[in-house]
């Protein structure tokens, strides 16, 4: 159990200092304080014209060892960005991984069929492995980043066919 006059001491710290975010482990207790909140991943539908964005559920996250994945290949972007397809955008700058682990199976593929809340890749920041979530159903047309590549927040990494 952490004290509470320990905490309050922290959150001064913190509020006083040029740190964004801690996170610390004491006596067996996990805690993670932070100035800003967690980025949102971001859906976007290509070719609207608008923009328009919906936010997703915060990615997960979850301890796993392992720098990703397969070296499946990915599709080539195609000459133009069909209208029906919906971009899954980067929630965060990190690294890319299409598997849990190096000699695991992509958690997606082109062609494959995924429904909400299947896990589609995670992104590494700062050491804090992320699974993003998916917040559509339908068949994944393209993958846009290659396993193990460093993404940004914004960046298109799947085109999903809705269904």
């Amino acid at each position: 159990m952490i004290d509470l006059e320990f905490l309050e001491r922290l959150i001064k710290a913190i509020d006083e200092s040029t740190l964004d975010s801690i996170e610390i482990e004491r006596g067996g207790t996990r805690l993670r304080l932070a100035k800003s909140p967690p980025p949102q991943p971001i859906v976007t539908t290509a070719g609207n014209g608008g923009g328009s964005s919906t936010p997703l559920a915060p990615a997960e996250m979850s301890t796993v060892s392992g720098d990703g994945g397969g070296d499946a290949a990915v599709a080539e972007p195609e000459a133009a960005v069909r209208d029906d397809l919906v971009e899954v955008t980067s929630p965060m700058v990190g690294t890319f991984y299409r598997a849990p682990a190096p000699d695991a199976s992509a958690y997606a593929e082109v062609g494959n069929r995924i429904s909400q809340g299947d896990v589609l890749c995670i992104i590494e920041a700062m050491k804090l492995m992320n699974e993003l979530e998916s917040e559509i159903s339908g068949v994944v047309v393209e993958i846009c980043v290659e396993n193990a590549e460093p993404v940004e927040y914004g960046q298109v990494l799947f085109r999903v066919e809705v269904s």
